[in-house]
């Protein structure tokens, strides 16, 4: 049942759901029932009780708690200065916002504290080979879905509204500065206890379904002894908050996110405001920690040689942060300044070119042809906004929990953490969420057990295949862009380029990482993508039949993926 379909038809039903079945006396007072535990305070443990809350069935059958270690107070009166932001920012796919939009949520975001993605641009470090998305070539059903891709914000610009939906709405009590202490299963004859939660106030919570949405290092999901695979990545993520000069008169506005695929790791440009960018840069540990601990002038000017510079001369640059942190030496701004300068000179670089990021002759006059081909340049790094973290990928074998772990279901970075370079994390977060919360209306419509595996497994079936799909792509792409030996380059050069000459399947791509609604017109897409790839494999076989034999690969593969939604 679609999720708007669930909403009106429990919309004109009551049930005593909690009534009938959490109808118990308990000795002790220390215990409290609640039907649904939520841990975690994160967007995705919030996202989960709002989408809960907003069903009036829910709020006057159910009773829902959520427990976070940290303050939420503190988030909800979250507030910086219209020029400063936060380090950390999401992208939120079109059908993430929509899911945000159906519950309420989305109304409660401070709009002017985000921005729309209306182009990617993606290119190679070592061949340059470039593909361009954007959002006007989405087959969409209105103008805002046809104007953007994504949106980014601020995390806690999000978190801020979804605790301003919960408290709109009421029916969750947030149980904030709390830890949880330990979790145990009920002892009870027949082994069908339920989850015990210890929390660090000396209370005890009974959950009819615990929901573990508490991070990597998920406490519910070492109660329900659910194994995980996966490894960490040889690469850390800087991220920052960067100022730069608005766009020229004659260019369009910062709505346009760059990306550049370097030996060592992707390196990203979020557009925030006409002034402000963000940064997300993976890369070795042992680069980044000297990148951190450089000037932040200095960052800024690795910044801009990073988007610019051919790669040999970025290597380079590398070097010469890498040696004087090792030697516990300092690098001005003007030392890379200088060095950057050099480089550009002996690549010939002109000054009148947008690759120019220390010569740049650049006025406000009539911008050179090259302009939007990468980001405005750098001019200061935002104080207290450098920060690196580990990136890992994780998945849990399972999202539900079985025998002495029952009644538990895993939901977000506690069932699956993904390397950054795509902007999902989140998005396939508040995709558990979404089909989380349909299983559980409709268990409560149909007067089931929400705690069952029963009524949990469409939950798992939905979402664990399309969660490992995007997992899996983008540990691929990371895998496949840390090559530096020639023919792989090669490859997935030509590759790179000729999907970029078929607007079909790009848009087809787009849609599947949740930039537009692939149900709605996926077939006249898949149609007319097939007309592009004929008039590409021709021209493939022009360049050679090993090109055309990889493509054609290539394109099955996204027809099968388009046949499974």
């Amino acid at each position: 049942m679609a999720f708007g379909a669930i909403r009106r038809s429990v919309s004109t039903r009551v049930l005593s759901y909690r009534q009938q079945s959490c109808g118990r006396a308990f000795s002790s007072k220390a215990i409290q029932d609640f039907d649904v535990v939520i841990v975690g305070g994160g967007p995705v443990g919030l996202a989960l009780a709002s989408g809960l809350g907003s069903y009036r069935l829910v709020r006057e059958s159910l009773k829902v708690a959520l427990v976070e270690a940290g303050d939420l107070s503190k988030t909800r009166d979250w507030a910086l200065p219209p020029d400063s932001y936060s380090n950390r920012v999401s992208s939120i796919t079109n059908s993430s916002r929509a899911f945000l939009e159906d519950i309420g949520v989305w109304e409660h975001v401070d709009q002017s504290r985000t921005c729309p993605v209306q182009e990617m641009q993606v290119w190679d470090g070592l061949s340059d080979a470039r593909i361009t998305f954007d959002a006007a070539d989405l087959p969409a059903s209105n103008a805002a879905e046809s104007s953007e891709m994504a949106r980014l914000t601020e995390n806690l610009n999000l978190q801020r509204a979804l605790l301003r939906h919960l408290g709109s709405i009421g029916g969750t009590e947030l149980l904030q500065k709390t830890r949880v202490e330990s979790i145990q299963r009920e002892d009870r004859d027949g082994g069908h206890g339920w989850p015990l939660v210890y929390l660090s106030d000396g209370t005890i919570l009974r959950a009819r379904l615990l929901v573990g949405a508490d991070g990597f290092n998920s406490p519910v999901r070492a109660y329900t002894g659910i194994p995980s695979y996966g490894w960490s990545y040889d690469v850390r993520a800087i991220v920052a908050t960067l100022y730069h000069p608005p766009r020229g008169a004659f260019q369009g506005p910062n709505r346009t996110a760059y990306q550049r695929f370097l030996p060592t790791g992707p390196i990203a440009f979020l557009p925030l405001s006409p002034t402000v960018s963000s940064l997300v840069w993976s890369t070795r540990p042992a680069l980044a920690e000297a990148l951190c601990h450089a000037e932040p002038a200095a960052l800024a000017h690795m910044i801009n040689a990073a988007f610019r510079l051919p790669e040999v001369s970025v290597r380079y640059l590398h070097k010469l942060i890498l040696d004087a942190h090792s030697t516990g030496a300092s690098i001005s701004g003007e030392d890379i300044c200088s060095e950057t300068a050099f480089r550009e000179k002996s690549h010939g670089i002109p000054g009148y070119s947008a690759y120019a990021s220390v010569s740049s002759m650049l006025s406000a006059g009539v911008p050179p042809n090259d302009a939007m081909a990468v980001p405005p340049i750098v001019t200061s790094i935002q104080p207290g906004t450098i920060a690196s973290f580990p990136l890992k990928f994780n998945h849990a074998e399972s999202y539900l929990g079985e025998g002495v772990g029952s009644r538990t279901v895993l939901v977000g970075d506690a069932a699956h953490t993904i390397h950054p370079l795509a902007g999902q994390g989140l998005n396939l977060g508040l995709g558990d969420v979404r089909s989380l919360v349909q299983c559980i209306v409709q268990s409560v419509v149909r007067g089931g057990d929400i705690g069952s595996f029963t009524s949990l497994r469409p939950y798992a079936a939905e979402r664990y295949f399309a969660n490992h799909k995007v997992m899996s792509a983008v540990d691929k792409l990371h895998k496949l862009y840390s090559s530096t030996w020639e023919p792989v380059v090669w490859a997935r050069s030509v590759g790179l380029e000729v999907i970029n000459e078929l607007d079909s399947v790009k848009a087809a791509l787009m849609m599947d990482a949740g930039a537009g609604d692939l149900e709605r017109s996926r077939w006249d897409l898949l149609a007319n993508g097939m007309k592009g790839v004929s008039d590409g494999l021709t021209t493939a076989k022009m360049l050679g039949q090993g090109i055309g034999g990889v493509f054609t690969i290539g394109i099955n593969e996204i027809t099968r993926r388009l046949g499974q939604h």
